[in-house]
């Protein structure tokens, strides 16, 4: 049952959007999951062996919770040579200690917040491994390298996107959808790019939940208007966020009574 009028569109990946999915019932959120793409392994065994054998105890950052669980297949993480090991984002950090690894993470989930962490300010001659999927934003690299370590990718897992005919979007108003779930610019912009020849309520009046400043500023510049950060991509931040934005609504309604 939907206590609180808001039907969230979920974005995720199949088995994360559903147990997401379960969570936002128990709160008494509607939602209706389309996951907008897959995720397949990339780089192999023998590519990350030959990597680890350059490095000497790196820094380990981890990217997100499928850059864990893509690694781990490939080699237990507890068994790589490591410094220290960081984790972008809470839901990643409890990815990492399931395996028996503990992981810093920062207050702030994002680029700036893992750049703030006291390891990574003095990282002049040091070795630093990132491990993502593919693509993604270069700034904790390029920022890194201007404070002299040196960066490495492994690239864990790969991103397989679905597509979806433009009817799917007539699916989202027999859902009544009104709130959408974006967790990467690459997912902002697959979805504006599949709405921009639909009807302005997708722009103008649904509310779009994203993880961090800057997906919020990208949204904001694609023409959104209702953008709303939750700073992280975990359920709780989500769950907050949301809880936020009811407890808004209800006050904005009664001030009208």
């Amino acid at each position: 049952m939907n206590n609180h009028k808001l039907n969230v569109l979920i974005t995720r990946p199949e088995k994360a959007g559903r147990e997401l999915q379960t969570c936002l019932e128990q709160y008494g959120y509607g939602s209706y999951c389309q996951p907008f793409f897959d995720y397949q392994a990339a780089e192999n065994l023998d590519q990350l062996q030959t990597l680890q054998k350059q490095l000497v105890s790196p820094i380990v950052i981890f990217i997100s919770v499928a850059a864990v669980e893509f690694a781990q297949k490939l080699m237990p993480i507890s068994l790589w040579p490591a410094e220290i090991v960081v984790a972008v984002g809470s839901a990643t950090q409890q990815a990492l200690k399931a395996l028996g690894i503990n992981a810093l993470v920062p207050e702030k989930h994002d680029s700036d917040g893992v750049l703030a962490l006291l390891p990574l300010k003095n990282v002049q001659n040091k070795n630093v491994l990132i491990i993502r999927g593919d693509g993604g934003r270069e700034l904790i690299a390029d920022a890194l390298r201007q404070r002299d370590a040196t960066v490495h990718y492994f690239e864990s897992y790969r991103r397989v996107w679905r597509n979806y005919p433009q009817k799917i979007i007539k699916t989202w108003h027999q859902q009544q959808i009104n709130c959408i779930l974006i967790t990467s610019n690459a997912l902002l912009e697959f979805i504006v790019n599949l709405i921009k020849d639909s009807d302005p309520y997708w722009q103008q009046q649904c509310l779009w939940v994203v993880a961090s400043q800057r997906i919020a500023e990208n949204a904001k510049t694609m023409g959104i208007q209702r953008v709303v950060n939750a700073n992280g991509a975990n359920t709780i931040a989500i769950i907050r966020t949301l809880a936020c934005q009811v407890s808004e609504s209800t006050t904005s309604e009664i001030a009208l009574k």
